[in-house]
């Protein structure tokens, strides 16, 4: 069996470029591709994908790391953040956690990810202080993408989700509408990420600067999902009175409280507008004004981040102790986008 060590000696180069000329990398002459190509045809050889990898001593692979998939935010990052590794010549290994503790406990706390991938990203990932010791233990580059718990000496990329709700909900209460109800993500979902908490505070500190009251009959907490904004609605038309607009903290939840709307027979916006935060592919379609996140290019600056120091093969920096904070943190702008689903409150005297 003809194997890639028979390749070098016979093109008289190293396993390492044997592997790099049969992936078409650019760090490889065209010469000694071609010549590499003329020895591995007159032997038969086709190549395994992991031995030539692993003949440079690097899988060439990245794991990303995210709480569900399904979820617009989530697939929207790995989808960017994919296509920009493969442009490198990287490959993407993702772990799909699925809101389950252990996975994310088995995927740090053993060594199997260390002879997997090369680099590791973190996507709105929460984090116990323990796992910053099985980080660091990986020795690999890392970065986070939206995360309220950052990884001491990783590069982030982030919004403001603090400035995202303050910008929804000021919009809101531009337009006069005073009974503003916020349907939020499930604080006790285990593995919910950090961003309704701080959509939260946006909100608050909206009305708190309106010189209005937060009152806590119009604040309700449910799934990311549009069932779970449907839910929310639900309980808050159970609560009354209804209010005249509802901040969603995402448009999945602004599409399930739409929903909810009609179904009870209220017009959106003419008694009620909704306004998100994503701008998901949907919304645009259904109307639905929102303040955008730019999700795919968190993605790609990611995956860009962690081709610096693959290249280079450069160590990560070691953690700092889990006091310290992320370096190289980037905050991407987000922007209102209004279309229909947003109008004055309709006169009630």
């Amino acid at each position: 069996m003809t194997r890639i060590d028979d390749v070098a000696r016979l093109a008289g180069v190293s396993t390492a470029t044997v592997s790099r000329a049969l992936r078409g990398l650019p760090t490889v002459t065209e010469a000694t591709r071609l010549r590499v190509l003329d020895a591995a045809a007159q032997l038969g050889y086709i190549a395994s994908p992991s031995a030539s990898r692993l003949a440079g001593g690097k899988t060439r692979a990245v794991a990303v790391v995210v709480p569900r998939i399904t979820r617009w935010f989530f697939s929207t990052v790995v989808e960017a953040a994919e296509d920009t590794l493969q442009e490198a010549g990287y490959d993407l290994l993702l772990y799909n956690l699925g809101g389950r503790e252990n996975a994310r406990q088995r995927m740090l706390h053993t060594a199997s990810l260390r002879h997997r991938v090369d680099a590791l990203m973190l996507v709105a990932t929460p984090l116990h202080r323990s796992d910053f010791a099985a980080i660091s233990a990986l020795g690999m580059p890392g970065v986070t993408v939206s995360s309220g718990t950052g990884v001491p000496g990783w590069p982030s990329i982030r919004i403001d989700d603090v400035a995202a709700a303050r910008t929804a909900t000021g919009h809101l209460i531009g337009l006069g509408h005073r009974r503003i109800a916020h349907i939020s993500g499930n604080s006790g979902e285990e593995l919910a990420f950090t961003a309704h908490l701080d959509r939260r505070r946006g909100y608050q500190e909206a009305l708190a600067t309106a010189g209005l009251t937060p009152d806590p009959a119009l604040d309700v907490e449910s799934d990311f999902t549009i069932a779970g904004g449907g839910s929310a609605t639900t309980e808050l038309l159970r609560r009354g009175p209804v209010p005249t607009a509802i901040f969603a903290a995402c448009d999945e939840m602004a599409l399930g409280a739409i929903a909810v709307l009609r179904q009870a027979g209220l017009r959106v916006p003419a008694d009620v507008s909704v306004i998100g935060i994503d701008d998901h592919d949907v919304a645009r379609v259904v109307g639905l004004t929102t303040v955008a996140q730019p999700a795919a290019e968190q993605g790609r600056l990611a995956a860009g981040t962690l081709l610096g120091p693959l290249a280079a093969d450069t160590p990560p920096s070691p953690l700092a102790g889990t006091a310290a904070a992320p370096t190289d943190t980037v905050t991407l702008p987000t922007r209102l986008v209004v279309r229909e689903s947003t109008a004055p409150p309709r006169e009630t005297g």
